[in-house]
């Protein structure tokens, strides 16, 4: 099909969401309430009733201020959880609408677990447990009474610009293959973080198998990324630790019932060998680290030990998993496997940018206004402020959603056609290549040669994540060869054609982040940023934020002070 022949459907709105996940979801109800007589349109590739991160439900909810703590000690927390370099304004403030957020979805009907009081059952220091299966559904009716329009099975291509200022955005029709042009008065992105862009620990067919939501594409950075947003943190990936094979999290086993990691020889290694950073505290990355120099050492594989468990104990680890990963049980069941006679074997994922477990994102400021005027951004897309989870998107979700409407902008009464045009032959162009000569790379094929440079040179699996300048250049050489080809991927289909867009995307993405681990000469991170030629971390010199700005097809990297607004030690979890 001629890329001239993609139907064309125009439409306003007064303030578009770009991703009907939990934090789009909420946005779009804040932005409903703030301005009862505006029309909030959410557009989302797929369904809100079962998309994004929580599409099959979650456990735990685990940002949560307990009786005791202040959004001062949770800051304080966050910071030492990302080794001394977050951005405290944005913690600060959505650390003060956690709570109100969570007790407010669960009147929506989230059944959070009680004591016997009455009282929030807690799951360590910070989390609550849930019974959230039905999570998404729950958000979805929430959108659909305040009155949210919601533009559904519309993928976003590209953002809308009017001179200079951010005005709506282009979207695929991925059933009817149509060019959506929405012009908005205001945008949020809650498009979620990057998965898919290294190779996956379980291949082939398996590839599904993994942690982040494999429908997280990275979208919402490259639709910044290629509109000049100024983005942060990009070298703070997440490499989670799971479950082997079934990729779950561990924090139920770990947190909910006591399974330490041990080494194959039975040793408490996080305890023994990582006292220095705080023993059992550890922050994130080193939870990851820790069994890497396990491995390497010849002391792997690695576990988390249930063996204590009562059978009372392995049925409620089951019904735990059941609220969001049924697959593991259903593998132990499968595989006549008693958790509590054998520890689980635990891995690393391959690594992600998701904002909310770490920090990469939008470079914004605490109204979550971006570099880009008339565009917000909210949830795991949103860099500066890791440790969010559930309800960290929640609360950012409230805010982008509550000050964009508070701007009060109008749509533009039209757009260029010129611009139309353009974006048009853009979308459409992979299904002209498909009808062209032979040669053409299929979406797959494009995504593996992305992901078997950035597994090899830029710190994947293969590696045991490990970075090094001679390595780091040697993926911006291949990623620079992979762009010159980008034209040429072919789509047979509209499915083909959105699989085309979304590796697209995580070129774009690919590209920034690699400059990224470039540019941070230290290790900030160790498991998530290990730089082998620069081991140690540098307070001295890299206490400060790494950004990029993509103008006219060069990246230029920019750094950002950090500024401390709550008192105490950084480092210190208390």
């Amino acid at each position: 099909m001629p890329a001239s022949e993609l139907p064309i459907r125009e439409t306003a709105a007064d303030i578009l969401i770009i991703g009907g996940g939990t934090a789009g979801c909420l946005a779009a109800i804040s932005a409903k309430e703030t301005r009862p007589d505006s029309r909030v349109t959410i557009m989302e590739k797929a369904s809100v009733e079962r998309s994004g991160c929580l599409a099959a439900g979650m456990n735990a909810i685990n940002a949560y201020l307990h009786p005791g703590e202040t959004p001062e000690s949770f800051t304080r927390f966050v910071r030492y959880d990302a080794c001394g370099l977050i951005g405290e304004d944005l913690v600060l403030s959505a650390a003060r609408e956690i709570n109100e957020t969570v007790r407010r979805v669960e009147g929506w009907g989230l059944p959070i677990v009680k004591d016997r009081e009455g009282k929030y059952a807690p799951r360590g220091r910070w989390n609550l447990k849930i019974k959230g299966e039905r999570l998404k559904p729950i958000l979805a009716a929430a959108v659909h009474r305040a009155g949210v329009e919601v533009l559904a099975r519309v993928a976003a291509t590209n953002l809308l610009l009017d001179e200079g200022r951010v005005a709506g955005a282009f979207g695929l029709g991925v059933r009817d293959g149509s060019l959506y042009v929405i012009r908005a008065g205001a945008v949020i992105v809650c498009t979620g973080g990057a998965a898919g862009l290294y190779r996956p620990p379980n291949p082939v067919s398996a590839a599904h198998l993994g942690w982040y939501s494999p429908f997280n594409t990275g979208a919402g950075y490259a639709l910044g990324i290629r509109a000049g947003a100024e983005m942060t943190s990009l070298e703070m990936r997440y490499i989670a630790l799971r479950t082997k094979g079934i990729l779950c999290p561990t924090g139920t086993l770990a947190l909910g019932f006591g399974a330490t990691q041990v080494n194959a020889r039975g040793e408490q290694f996080m305890r023994n060998r990582f006292a220095h950073v705080g023993g059992e505290q550890a922050p994130t990355c080193y939870r990851i680290r820790g069994p890497i120099e396990e491995t390497k050492s010849g002391r792997g594989p690695c576990y988390l030990d249930t063996r204590h468990l009562s059978a009372e104990q392995v049925r409620a680890v089951k019904e735990a998993f059941l609220e969001m990963y049924p697959g593991i049980v259903l593998y132990w069941a499968a595989n006549g496997i008693d958790i509590s006679r054998e520890p689980v074997e635990i891995v690393g994922t391959e690594p992600y940018l998701a904002g909310g477990h770490c920090q990469a994102g939008y470079w914004i400021d605490a109204s979550r206004r971006t570099t880009l005027p008339g565009l917000y951004a909210a949830g795991d897309v949103a860099g500066g402020y890791p440790y969010k989870f559930v309800s960290g998107c929640w609360a950012e979700g409230i805010i982008a959603g509550r000050e964009a409407a508070l701007a009060g902008q109008a749509p533009p009464d039209r757009v260029e056609e010129k611009m139309v045009a353009a974006e048009r032959r853009r979308v459409g162009r992979p299904l002209e290549a498909a009808s062209g000569s032979g040669g053409s790379p299929s979406p797959e094929d494009f995504l593996e040669r992305l992901q078997r440079i950035l597994d090899e040179y830029a710190g994947g699996i293969s590696c045991y994540y490990e970075l090094n300048k001679e390595r780091l250049l040697v993926a911006r050489r291949e990623l620079e060869r992979l762009e010159r080809s980008r034209e040429a991927i072919k789509a047979v289909d509209c499915h083909d054609l959105l699989k085309a867009h979304e590796v697209m995307d995580r070129l774009d993405v690919a590209r920034n982040m690699v400059e990224h681990l470039l540019y941070r000469e230290e290790t900030r991170w160790p498991g998530f940023q290990t730089r082998l030629d620069f081991p140690e971390r540098n307070d001295h010199r890299w206490l400060v934020f790494v950004n990029s700005v993509r103008e006219n097809g060069s990246i230029r990297m920019i750094e950002r002070p950090y500024q401390q607004m709550v008192a105490g030690d950084r480092y210190l979890p208390a």
